[in-house]
Formats: C-alpha cells, sequence, structure tokens
C-alpha cells in the first residue's frame, strides 16, 4: 500500500515547474479543435460531390435523349412468316404418311396419301355413264338427219299426188291397199317402239340404263303411234276416192296436210339431240369431277416449307375440317414490331430499321417499315374491348407494324422467334 501510495508523489516531483502567469488548460479543452476540424472538411466537399452527381446525371439523361431522337424502340416484335394448314380435300382413310416432323418440302410433294379404291370406282362408273350419254347422243342425231329427210321426201311426194289425183281416178283400189298396208307395217313398228319402251322401263327401274335411254325410247313410241295415225288416215281418204275423182284429189290433199307436219317431226327430233347432249356434259362434269377426287386422295404441299406439328398416322380416318399437319413457310419472313400507339407519330412506310435477334446473340439486321396495320391489336382479337360498358380502363394500345428484312446474313429467321426494334423515324 506504501509503495502504490507513493507513485503519484514521484510523478509530480518530474513535472515541470508551471508559470503563475500560465494558467493551467484542461486536456478536454486542448484536444477540442481537433474534433471539430474533420466534419468542416466533410461540410466543404458535400456540395462539390452532390454538383457532380447532378452533373453526372444530368449528362446521362442528355445523352439518351440526344441517342432516342428520331428513334422508336420496342422488344415486343417478333419474326413472323407464312404457316399453311394442311388438310384433305376429300374424306378417306389415310393409306401413307410420306413426311415427318421438321422435314423440308417443295411444292407440289406428296406429303398423305389417302385410300383410293372407292374414288377409282366411281371415276369408271362416271366414265361408263359418260359413253352412253355419248351413244345417246350419236343415235339421237341420226334419228333427226332421218326425220329431216322423211319430211322433205313426204312433202313432194304429197305435192306431186295432188298433180297426179286430178288425173288419175282409177288408181284408188290401190291406194286403199297400199295404205292398209301402211297401217300393218306402222301398227308393226309401233307394237315393237312400244315393247322396246317397256323393256327400256325395266332396266331403268335395275338402274341398268340411264333416264336418257329411256326418254329416247318414248319419243320413238310417239312417232310409231304417229305414223300409225298417219296410215289409217290415209286408209280413210282413199276409200272415200272411191265415190269420185274428187275423193282422190281430196286423199292427196289429206297427205298434203300429213307431209306439212314434218317441221313439227324436226323440232321433236332437234329437242331429243339437245338432252342427249346435255345428258353428255353432265356425265363429262361427272367424269372430272371423279378426276379431282381421284386426285385429292393424294395430298400434296402448297408451298415449300418445312412439316411442323404433324397429327396424321396411317390408318386414320380424315376429313376436311381437321389440319393434318402445317406447313412453314421457308420463301418470306418478316418481323412484326407492337408499337405504342404513342410511338405512331413520326413512323412512315419506307423509314429505315434496325433489330437484334435475341436466338443469335442480339445480331443486328436491318430492315424498312413495310406497312402498318389499319387497327390496334385488341381490336382484332377473339374477344375485342367493348368501352362502352361502363367499366373503362384506359390502356395504351398497340398497332402492328410489319417489317420487311433487308439482309438475314444467312440466318434461320423463325416465326416467333424475339427481337428489338429500332425505327428511325428521322
Amino acid at each position: 500500500m506504501s509503495t502504490i501510495a507513493a507513485a503519484p508523489v514521484a510523478l509530480r516531483t518530474f513535472d515541470a515547474p508551471r508559470s503563475e502567469a500560465q494558467p493551467e488548460v484542461p486536456a478536454a479543452v486542448v484536444a477540442a479543435p481537433t474534433a471539430e476540424a474533420t466534419p468542416t472538411r466533410k461540410r466543404a466537399k458535400a456540395p462539390f460531390i452532390f454538383g457532380a452527381l447532378l452533373l453526372a446525371a444530368a449528362g446521362t439523361g442528355a445523352h439518351y435523349y440526344v441517342a432516342s431522337l428520331g428513334k422508336e424502340t420496342t422488344d415486343d416484335a417478333q419474326i413472323e412468316g407464312h404457316v399453311s394448314a394442311v388438310a384433305a380435300r376429300v374424306p378417306g382413310q389415310v393409306a401413307r404418311v410420306l413426311v415427318h416432323d421438321n422435314q423440308a418440302v417443295k411444292a407440289g410433294d406428296v406429303l398423305v396419301e389417302l385410300d383410293s379404291a372407292d374414288y377409282d370406282a366411281r371415276l369408271t362408273a362416271a366414265r361408263a355413264d359418260l359413253s352412253a350419254a355419248s351413244a345417246n347422243l350419236h343415235a339421237a342425231l341420226a334419228q333427226r338427219d332421218l326425220t329431216r329427210s322423211q319430211a322433205d321426201a313426204s312433202l313432194a311426194v304429197a305435192r306431186g299426188g295432188i298433180a297426179q289425183a286430178a288425173g288419175v281416178s282409177g288408181s284408188t283400189e290401190a291406194l286403199i291397199a297400199q295404205a292398209r298396208a301402211d297401217v300393218t307395217a306402222n301398227e308393226s313398228r309401233a307394237a315393237l317402239a312400244h315393247l322396246e319402251l317397256g323393256r327400256a322401263q325395266r332396266l331403268l327401274d335395275a338402274t341398268a340404263i340411264p333416264r336418257a335411254e329411256l326418254d329416247a325410247k318414248r319419243a320413238l313410241a310417239d312417232q310409231a303411234d304417229a305414223a300409225v295415225a298417219q296410215a289409217q288416215a290415209r286408209v280413210i281418204t282413199a276409200e272415200a276416192n272411191r265415190s269420185s275423182s274428187s275423193g282422190t284429189v281430196l286423199a292427196a290433199k289429206g297427205k298434203l296436210m300429213s307431209a306439212q307436219t314434218a317441221p313439227q317431226q324436226v323440232l321433236a327430233a332437234d329437242a331429243l339431240v339437245e338432252v342427249a347432249t346435255a345428258k353428255v356434259a353432265q356425265a363429262a362434269s361427272a367424269v372430272h369431277q371423279a378426276e379431282l377426287a381421284l386426285g385429292y386422295t393424294k395430298i400434296r404441299a402448297e408451298i415449300d416449307g418445312v412439316v411442323t406439328k404433324r397429327t396424321v398416322e396411317p390408318g386414320q380416318m380424315v376429313s376436311a375440317e381437321r389440319p393434318l399437319l402445317a406447313l412453314v413457310g421457308t420463301s418470306e419472313t418478316w418481323v412484326v414490331a407492337n408499337l405504342k400507339e404513342t410511338q405512331l407519330a413520326h413512323v412512315q412506310v419506307g423509314q429505315k430499321v434496325t433489330f437484334a435477334v435475341d436466338a443469335f446473340d442480339d445480331a443486328k439486321l436491318t430492315g424498312t417499315v413495310e406497312s402498318l396495320q389499319a387497327g390496334t391489336g385488341s381490336r382484332f382479337s377473339m374477344l375485342p374491348p367493348d368501352n362502352a360498358s361502363g367499366n373503362f380502363t384506359k390502356v395504351t394500345q398497340r398497332v402492328p407494324v410489319r417489317i420487311e428484312i433487308a439482309d438475314r446474313r444467312g440466318l434461320a429467321l423463325r416465326p416467333g422467334m424475339s427481337v428489338d426494334v429500332t425505327i428511325f423515324t428521322e
């Protein structure tokens, strides 16, 4: 304890003597100026730092402002191309599928083949109908030529008969016999024509012949009946000639009247020819349609492209309503940039464009503005907005802008790829 108490005394012994004129200054007071110097220097530097930050911000803003002058940019853009949905034009069962996914094809290549057995049979039947219609047309033409020849001959004979009847009165019995023979012959022809008509009716009921052939048989039967009636009229006329020679003249006049019906017979023959011609045209159209249907069993590519979304398999039943696969066209691609409506004020057709493709390390490509869509994207959506519903919220709309690609640089630009677009409006 004595040692510890003596320490302060020894320290004071070695202290320097103080002058009475210089008072003692506390240690805290001496150290105070050093503590206040640091905040003062910080406050002195603060305006310079703040000014530098403001200057940097202003410079950055000015840079972006100057850089954005005369430009419109958007990242809401993508590559677009032609996508063709391939479907069957006729129903049937798939026989073969000749392509696979991601296969490149050319326009005209066969993609899918349908079973063509049914369509082959239909084509054969259509060609047979065409042959039958052509034969009926030839028969109608021949009958018309025969009717015209007989009409001219009958008219000439009737006119000569009138002159002959004036000087000949003793040939009445011969005329009567001839007229009766004509009746018998025409009745035989009529019976045969009706027999042929009945046979044709039965064949038509059995669908063995077309209706045009039945119509031709009916016309022949009508002509035979008319010939019988004419022959009977000649018999009556010849018998009337027995009374006097004046009856012979009357008979000749009756023949002339009968011969004068030839134009009507020619018109009937012409009508048969027109019907037969129409049947031939109808049968030819059926053959053409059957040939088209048979050709449609081979489903071909309409454009050059790449096969995608193949859903068809052999043995599957297909129809025109269901697509079998899709073809992505490789001959033409373009960019569609969806610009905000507030960006369209200075966008015009023909302006230069640069765009970066995300898939190729932001490769920079060039193009030009080709066209602007006539309405916003939402206007042509599946459910367009109804702003008259009372719950209106203003949303900035976007308008698709089509951009023609100037140089692809050999890159495989596929529809749907994302791009960043810059349009130089000035």
